[in-house]
């Protein structure tokens, strides 16, 4: 089995995620793509973010059209704050060495990779592939990680990315580039402005019917 995992607060999901999962699905090859919404994230938490049932709510309207498509509610059932290590982990323990893990995110994340929960032992436990820009590549992982440690990393042409000691990869696959961005998603919902052709149908029918994001 070779699925996708994206974790994100996806508040809310929008039309660009879903674009790039389905993109990255066929780039990798990946029989699924699972989005995990984050139940308290990080690196972004305080009283600005849409409490998790409205937030998974929305993620399992969206996906729920697509068989390739699915989520988990993995990190609502954990206690504490919702590191990717751990869900990674709990990945590798549930489905075993069957199942090939390709962590999906976007660039501005992997960037700031070295910010986050164990990342060293993060990146030997499953593929990252990086929705990136034209141009991102080497540069990209030399100014995401420490010089010494992406000097570690090598190209493998037949993967399309670079591989680590450990032989999991971090690649870099240019998906549509659709400037679309929850924050300004929020900001239109809070002004009673449009949000249709951002998200799918069924969240902005969602998000109009329980209010969201008017403050």
């Amino acid at each position: 089995m070779r699925w996708g995992l994206m974790g994100g607060t996806f508040d809310p999901i929008h039309l660009a995620h879903l674009r790039g999962a389905q993109e990255i699905l066929e780039h990798c090859g990946l029989d699924r793509v699972v989005f995990i919404p984050s139940a308290s994230p990080p690196l972004k938490h305080g009283p600005g973010i849409t409490p998790y049932e409205h937030r998974e709510r929305m993620v399992r309207l969206a996906v729920e059209g697509n068989p390739a498509f699915a989520y988990s509610d993995v990190e609502n059932r954990r206690e504490g704050r919702s590191y990717t290590v751990d869900t990674i982990g709990y990945f590798r323990e549930t489905f075993g060495e069957e199942l090939e893990i390709f962590f999906i995110l976007g660039q501005d994340a992997f960037v700031d990779i070295r910010r986050w929960k164990d990342w060293r032992r993060l990146l030997t436990l499953c593929h990252f592939v990086v929705m990136s820009r034209p141009g991102w590549g080497r540069g990209t992982l030399r100014k995401a990680l420490p010089e010494a440690y992406a000097a570690r990393y090598a190209y493998d042409r037949r993967a399309r990315g670079y591989r680590g000691p450990a032989g999991t990869l971090i690649s870099f696959a240019q998906v549509t580039a659709l400037d679309i961005g929850a924050t300004d998603i929020r900001e239109r919902a809070r002004s009673g402005r449009s949000i249709r052709y951002l998200v799918p149908d069924e969240v902005r029918e969602y998000i109009e019917t329980h209010g969201l994001y008017r403050g």
